[in-house]
């Protein structure tokens, strides 16, 4: 590498670290992807940043946020929902249905596809879809702004509906940390989700197979109780969500600017309608099973699962049934994915082009 590319590399971490950690002391969700996207974006636009980013980094980070997501997958959190699956998963399948209905309206914008504005507008697992949508034909940039747009309207807008319409008393107060296992154990738990996943994923042609295949592995040994409560290393972790960021603000010109930035106004309004339905979702689910219109509301907000966390525990909601509702909608969203972007390239006659829209 020439010195030219190594000034590139270092201006690339650097800036990404130092605005990773002004991000995290504002509460922003996912700091480090959010921070990678905008250093990547604004280096791509003074014509700075590296020329690309290794294969394999990216492949190991989409690995690294599959295990993340597959660990979410508590068995005793999803065994609450043994007696009401069945209106858990219509809601399920109805916010799906919601997020790709809105999907095809932000794409009756020029420059955005059918593929791009559902997978952009889908509810739940943002920095996974980030991860996969330029592997499943869409345009990551597209995808990775108005996901994380998404992201932040929830998170600010929840603790205001939570107290202003439900009437909850939500604190800032925050769960206690748990101790676990040391880092070297989560290593070593993610390095065998990763390698199995992938080889798995490799070997039964799974669409999106980096990310799946270690999430499903991560799934089983979490649910059977084989990942002993280890994690993966907090700073691996916010190095593969820079890396993901990375991947897609380096694609950016002007001209996809201005194309990402003349979509925020409809994003928003689409946004706001399914945080709506949404909840009109999860009002349903509440009268059904009998919990409180709080839970309900909480069960089904379209993403931030570590916000709604917090909310729920603040306002001293049924967390259980809460984040498990959160959990399977998420999970069952990343698995569906790749089967819309296979009947959205058969219709559309193939992936969207890897250029400027």
């Amino acid at each position: 590498m020439r010195a030219e590319g190594w000034v590139r590399w270092g201006l690339l971490i650097g800036l990404t670290a130092a605005a990773t950690a002004a991000m995290a002391a504002l509460a922003v969700p996912s700091p480090a992807l959010f921070a990678g996207l905008l250093v990547a974006t604004v280096l791509a636009l003074a014509r700075l940043v590296p020329e690309t980013i290794p294969r394999p980094a990216t492949t190991g980070a989409q690995a690294v946020i599959g295990v993340v997501i597959g660990m979410l997958a508590q068995a005793d959190t999803l065994a609450g929902l043994a007696a009401d699956w069945l209106p858990v998963l219509l809601v399920t399948i109805g916010t799906l249905g919601l997020s790709m209905v809105a999907g095809l309206l932000l794409a009756l914008r020029p420059g955005v596809t059918p593929l791009t504005g559902m997978l952009a507008l889908t509810a739940g697992g943002a920095s996974g879809l980030v991860a996969v949508s330029r592997e499943l034909g869409a345009d990551d940039r597209v995808v990775a702004v108005v996901q994380y747009l998404r992201v932040g309207i929830v998170t600010a807008t929840m603790p205001l509906v939570a107290a202003l319409v439900f009437g909850a008393s939500v604190t800032s107060g925050a769960a206690a940390a748990e101790t676990g296992p040391p880092w070297y154990a989560g290593l070593a738990f993610l390095v065998v989700c990763a390698g199995a996943g992938t080889g798995l994923a490799r070997l039964l042609r799974i669409p999106s197979g980096s990310l799946l295949g270690p999430m499903v592995v991560a799934i089983v040994l979490t649910m059977t109780g084989l990942s002993f409560g280890a994690a993966p290393p907090d700073l691996v972790v916010e190095i593969a969500y820079a890396v993901i960021g990375w991947q897609a603000g380096a694609r950016f010109t002007p001209k996809s600017l201005r194309m990402v930035l003349g979509l925020l106004p409809l994003a928003t309004a689409l946004i706001f309608g399914v945080i709506a339905a949404s909840a009109g979702l999860g009002l349903l689910l509440a009268w059904y099973t009998r919990d409180t219109p709080l839970d309900g509301y909480l069960a089904t907000t379209p993403g931030g699962i570590y916000a709604v966390l917090a909310t729920a525990i603040s306002a001293g909601g049924d967390v259980t049934f809460v984040v498990a509702v959160q959990v399977l909608r998420l999970i069952v969203m990343l698995l569906v994915a790749p089967l819309v972007a296979r009947l959205a390239s058969h219709r559309g006659g193939g992936p969207e082009p890897a250029t400027d829209p």
